[in-house]
């Protein structure tokens, strides 16, 4: 071919000339709405292509030469198709974004590379034919003049920088750009499986209309699959069959579908009428042989395409330099190009776990398990039966494609799905051509649901109807993985998601050698049959159950402590490793809140051992903020029976605020009063660090039990030496003398400041505490109601009004205090009520009015009252019995017989109890209140029923 001439030119273009070059070239020069003057401006890359083919107009040619179809035709060409406002094939395909951006990415790289060259002034390239070599550079004289003495210097005195092996390499680096003169020609990009990678490549048939263009696949069955989808599409007269040698074709613009093995073999022989080379999924190649073939064929424009080239882009880039456009998985199911995949994880048999030991076998890209050993391992009778069941069980009539590891085990699979009912076929390599188009054209009409291969469906085989992908041969190639996954990501209508189930742990973190959606991806965490990537659809069509609860997979540590924080409540622990199960219960435990306690304590039923519970419940002791929560968990502390839990949860409660500090000690002793706990020396040793923790509580119990309590503790706290010593001693003494409650009460009250004083107060305590459980419930006595104030409010909403009210409360009070200095009843309830009513018995002897009668909620009627007691004896105002005793209690009899009562005399009791401890004065007011009380019986009610009503 004769090289064409630059024409310098710098008068704008005629009508004239610029109708003919668009004849001969069969391409626009200036397309609609563009404006001459600045499209075709001197300079420009088009009005280079425009002036050289005015050149070879003058020279007399009757068709464009390869070297400007080569350097100008498809550049034209996606000028043309990319200033439509809507670029779109022959049959009238829009093709879409994506799509557009592979195309204008190739032009954007086409046109600067051409300007680039305008500017230094270099040709384009015009090689005679497919093959030849290019002429050697002629290696010019530098002129450089020799310095004086550069053959003088030493090895010692040569820069300590260079390095012979660092040399040799840049050197070989320096040799490879060299002899690959085509590279600035070379592009790629890469789409998702399913994403129209195909329509892409029809974009550069269609902007190619001066021009061949040769596609290149990597297996005969998609040779036919793409001259299908030409003639479905309307290129079918431009298909064309290969073009050799000096072969010219019948139609412009040919189109010619052939494998890498076909290109290899013919290398060099191949036409020059192809001007645009389309390689079709460009990972395949990167063989040695495939490679050198390619870079060998110096002047066409290469393109190539695959869905996987981030994985092995390394490789990729060294065949193909130049990337023009990137729309990878996430980003095609993002935005609703192809199906939203969902995923679950099938944890795989102990048998099959050893996959562990399979070997890597390094391929020419990447490596991958060896696949006889994997067979070997996974090709098992009650394996493959186990998966036909699972397969019926929970994908039953959904189409899908099965995974193995090897043709043999491909077809032993099939067998068990056949054997468990589901429409299955295995096919292979081995299967003949005529076979395997036939068993596919079944599976699409829906006459086999299930395909079962080793690897022979991975790549190029596109079917919109399969929806499940199952790993049954895992990978450690994640460009193996992803061309799986692709099979099922092309929608159809009523496909709502596609579904791959991978053979792995719920828990397997992403840098596994093994290959998961989720590591494919590098997603954070794993929820079965939810949604990996893309849209979530809300409709009909979905073929799992959605768990609720997700697992941490990133191998990120700070990606997953930020899962714990996101999704602390959502975790399934029991997937968990042991360390990350214990951070996860100590996290629980701090953040817990009242609307998610039973929620968290469920989320650990799978702990046998007890060590999470104990120390979810010990952290949200030590970090909870809310107090009911806290004694919540003390609690379930004291009913684990966990001797070191429950010291520690004895300590915690001491470093709480007073209020809620008497909360925790009541807890902790109701807790020891219930069951043991313990050794006994230890339970001993609790109680009394508990009592210590609520010493005013008892001290105000013993103060008003027996008043000698506050000289005896005041003699204590205030002396000192050898006096302290004495006066413990003489408190001990006074504790042997009195019952067990009000003994226990005076020795958690005491407080000794002397080594020898602690001594005598330590060696009381451990006699008293030889049966922790009934010192737990004498202690637990000492405490008060919380019905108290609630009780009071109620007996004073009850009393009349007037002076009498004032009376009445005076009465109430004195009574209030007579009952405390006799101490509690027998059965350890408080004595509120009892006081109340001999209040308003006190009211009734200064003459006030009869008052109405309450309601009664709190107080329980004597068993024999009525409308009288036995003793002839009405009620009072607010229902209790004013004289209804049958006698008086012996001294000590209250605390010695701790026996429940339900009839309760206050009167009687206040007397025995006001002689119990000495107070003969506050016995004979009771008694005398008591005789009141018989001897003048009043019954107001029927007298206030007789009133008329206002």
């Amino acid at each position: 071919m004769a090289e064409s001439t630059p024409v310098a030119v710098s008068a704008p273009v005629s009508g004239g000339d610029l109708t003919r070059a668009e004849e001969l070239v069969r391409e626009p020069f200036l397309n609609e709405g563009e404006d001459a003057e600045v499209a075709l401006a001197p300079g420009t890359a088009r009005r280079a292509a425009l002036d050289e083919a005015l050149a070879e107009l003058d020279a007399g040619a009757e068709r464009p030469s390869t070297g400007w179809r080569r350097r100008w035709s498809l550049m034209l060409g996606l000028e043309r198709l990319l200033s439509m406002e809507e670029p779109k094939l022959v049959d009238g395909t829009v093709l879409s974004a994506h799509q557009v951006d592979a195309l204008s990415g190739t032009l954007i790289a086409l046109t600067a590379d051409a300007q680039a060259d305008l500017e230094a002034g270099r040709a384009g390239p015009s090689a005679p034919s497919n093959g030849a070599d290019a002429d050697e550079p002629e290696e010019l004289p530098s002129g450089e003049l020799e310095l004086e003495g550069d053959d003088d210097i030493a090895d010692d005195d040569e820069p300590l920088d260079w390095d012979a092996a660092e040399e040799a390499e840049e050197e070989a680096a320096a040799d490879a750009v060299t002899d690959d003169p085509g590279a600035d020609r070379r592009f790629w990009f890469e789409h998702a499986t399913g994403a129209g990678k195909t329509v892409a490549a029809l974009g550069f048939v269609e902007a190619s209309r001066g021009g061949g263009v040769l596609i290149l696949t990597h297996r005969r069955n998609l040779v036919d699959q793409f001259n299908g989808e030409l003639t479905d599409r309307g290129y079918k007269k431009r298909i064309c069959a290969p073009l050799l040698g000096k072969d010219r074709s019948p139609v412009e613009g040919p189109v010619t579908v052939e494998t890498y093995q076909w290109y290899v073999r013919n290398a060099g022989k191949i036409s020059d009428d192809y001007t645009v080379v389309i390689c079709d999924e460009a990972h395949t190649a990167l063989g040695e042989k495939t490679s050198e073939s390619i870079r060998q064929w110096v002047g066409p424009v290469f393109v190539g395409m695959t869905a996987t080239g981030a994985l092995i882009a390394r490789h990729v880039t060294d065949l193909f330099p130049t990337q023009t456009s990137r729309f990878d998985l996430a980003q095609a199911a993002r935005r609703g190009v192809i199906a939203p995949l969902r995923c679950v994880r099938i944890p795989p048999g102990a048998g099959v776990r050893s996959i562990s030991k399979v070997p890597l076998r390094r391929g020419e890209v990447d490596q991958d398990f060896d696949q006889e050993e994997l067979a070997e391992l996974l090709d098992q009778a009650p394996f493959n039966l186990a998966i036909a069941d699972l397969y019926k069980t929970r994908f039953k009539d959904v189409p899908g494609v099965v995974y193995s590891a090897g043709v043999a085990h491909a077809h032993n699979v099939a067998d068990a799905f056949v054997a468990a009912g589901i429409k299955a076929k295995a096919v292979s390599g081995e299967t003949p051509k005529r076979e395997l188009t036939r068993i596919l054209a079944a599976y699409e009409r829906g006459e086999i649901d299930v395909l079962v291969n080793a690897q022979l469906l991975a790549e190029g085989w596109n079917s919109p109807r399969a929806t499940v992908c199952l790993h049954l041969a895992p990978t450690a190639s994640k460009r193996i993985y992803q061309q799986r996954v692709g099979r099922v990501t092309r929608r159809q209508q009523g496909k709502e998601a596609g579904i791959v189930v991978d053979f792995v742990h719920p828990a397997t973190t992403n840098d596994d050698p093994v290959v998961t959606l989720h590591s494919l991806l590098d997603r954070d965490v794993y929820r079965g049959g939810a949604i990996v990537v893309g849209p979530v659809r809300r409709g009909r069509g979905r073929r799992l159950r959605v768990e609720r609860r997700v697992v941490p997979v990133t191998a990120d540590p700070e990606r997953r402590a930020q899962v714990f924080e996101r999704e602390l409540w959502r975790i399934a622990v029991e997937h968990l490793t042991w360390g990350e199960q214990q951070v996860w219960a100590q996290l629980a435990g701090a953040r817990v809140a009242s609307n998610n306690w039973r929620r968290a304590k469920a989320m650990l039923h799978f702990d046998s051992t007890g060590e999470l519970r104990r120390l979810f419940l010990i952290e949200c002791l030590q970090r909870n903020r809310n107090s009911q929560l806290r004694v919540r968990a003390l609690q379930e502390i004291g009913q684990l029976k966990d001797p070191e839990a429950f010291d520690i949860a004895v300590e915690i409660v001491g470093s709480w605020q007073r209020d809620e500090r008497r909360e925790g000690v009541k807890t902790l002793l109701q807790a020891m009063a219930e069951r043991p706990m313990g050794r006994r020396d230890q339970a001993s040793r609790w109680i009394w660090h508990l009592a210590e923790y609520s010493r005013e509580v008892h001290e105000e119990y013993a103060v008003s039990r027996w008043p000698e309590t506050k000289r005896l503790l005041g003699l204590l706290v205030n002396s000192s030496g050898g006096a302290h010593a004495r006066n413990a001693r003489r408190l001990v003494h006074a504790t042997k003398k009195q019952d067990r409650r009000l003994s226990a009460a005076l020795l958690a009250a005491a407080l000794a400041h002397t080594p020898e004083a602690q001594q005598v107060l330590d060696g009381a305590r451990m006699r008293l505490g030889r049966k922790p459980s009934a010192l737990a419930r004498e202690l637990l006595r000492n405490f008060p109601k919380g019905r108290r104030k609630r009780a009071g409010r109620r007996r004073k909403k009850g009393g009349g009004g007037g002076g009498g009210g004032d009376q009445a409360a005076a009465a109430e009070a004195k009574a209030a205090k007579a009952a405390a200095s006799a101490g509690e009843v027998s059965d350890g309830e408080p004595r509120e009520l009892e006081e109340g009513a001999a209040g308003e018995g006190g009211g009734e002897d200064t003459g006030a009015k009869p008052r109405s009668k309450p309601r009664r909620r709190r107080t329980r009627k004597p068993a024999s009252a009525g409308n009288g007691g036995p003793d002839g004896a009405a009620p009072d105002a607010d229902g209790s019995e004013a004289g209804a005793d049958g006698g008086e209690t012996p001294d000590g009899e209250a605390d010695e017989k701790p026996k429940r009562r339900r009839r309760r005399k206050p009167a009687a009791e206040t007397a025995a109890g006001a002689e119990s401890n000495g107070d003969a004065e506050s016995a004979a007011a009771a008694e005398t209140a008591d005789a009141e009380a018989d001897e003048k019986p009043r019954r107001r009610t029927r007298k206030k029923a007789a009133d008329p009503v206002d």
